[in-house]
């Protein structure tokens, strides 16, 4: 197998000589806002589907069958 770390480090050599930084301005530019927006997007269609979802969930909880039944629903249960 074929040492790839020479020729990974020649390619970020060749990368950081492309990305010239201006220290004293430093924008997130373009590509960071297509990432953003992209992320934007994929929170809202997950929102959406977790809505759509959870509108078709139907729970009704079963009855303890080891509960006493209430005689009111504000009322003490009655002593004797």
């Amino acid at each position: 197998m074929p040492d790839m770390s020479a020729s990974a480090s020649l390619a970020m050599t060749h990368l950081v000589t492309l990305a010239e930084v201006d220290k004293d301005k430093v924008t997130p530019g373009v590509l960071g806002f297509i990432v953003f927006a992209v992320m934007a997007l994929a929170v809202w269609g997950l929102m959406k589907s977790m809505n759509r979802h959870m509108g078709k969930v139907d729970f009704k909880e079963a009855a303890d069958p080891n509960a006493e039944p209430a005689t009111d629903a504000g009322s003490a249960p009655a002593k004797g």
